[in-house]
């Protein structure tokens, strides 16, 4: 039996929708992901904060000698900053890997697409709020030409998990499309 793993690319859909959800539920189980406590309720309520051109996910293909498998290994996202006009070349970041295939290459991918198709919706600038102890992600944005901005001390306290009732510091991050926005 032989097993080879291919990662593509593409676009979120609604079937996608569950295995996304349980990939936020393992990133908020972290404390080190979000604020958030939970996904949103469904995927209406997710397209409602997202620009869904631009939700990716990566699919991995596991082929072995009883046929081919495929799953979703992680996520992308872009969500707007403001309602308001003049700042609808500018978006902030999510992406979520699972956690069997952390480490694996997945995040760089899906970011780099992210990016791409950013770029290709008009983006500008894309920005990050990471908590200062989520060194893996603080290392794919910079990796992908994102720079700390700034450091919004206690912006938020924590509801759940290891860090529960601490109010956490949050890195913003940005990345300046050198496509977009010229």
């Amino acid at each position: 039996m032989s097993i080879q793993i291919v990662t593509h690319i593409i676009s979120m859909a609604a079937d996608h929708w569950p295995a996304v959800a349980d990939i936020y539920r393992q990133g908020i189980a972290t404390g080190n992901a979000t604020f958030a406590t939970a996904p949103p309720a469904s995927w209406e309520a997710w397209c409602a904060g997202k620009l869904n051109a631009c939700s990716l996910v990566a699919l991995v293909e596991q082929r072995a000698d009883a046929g081919l498998r495929q799953r979703v290994a992680g996520w992308a996202a872009l969500s707007p900053t403001s309602t308001r006009p003049i700042y609808a070349g500018v978006a902030e970041v999510s992406v979520y890997i699972a956690a069997a295939q952390q480490g694996q290459g997945v995040g760089d991918r899906l970011l780099a697409a992210l990016i791409a198709r950013s770029e290709a919706q008009g983006i500008w600038t894309l920005q990050a709020g990471i908590f200062p102890e989520n060194h893996a992600s603080l290392r794919l944005h910079a990796k992908h030409g994102f720079r700390q901005v700034g450091l919004r001390q206690r912006l938020g306290k924590m509801e759940y998990g290891p860090h529960a009732s601490e109010w956490r510091d949050v890195l913003l991050l940005e990345r300046r499309s050198q496509v977009a926005g010229r």
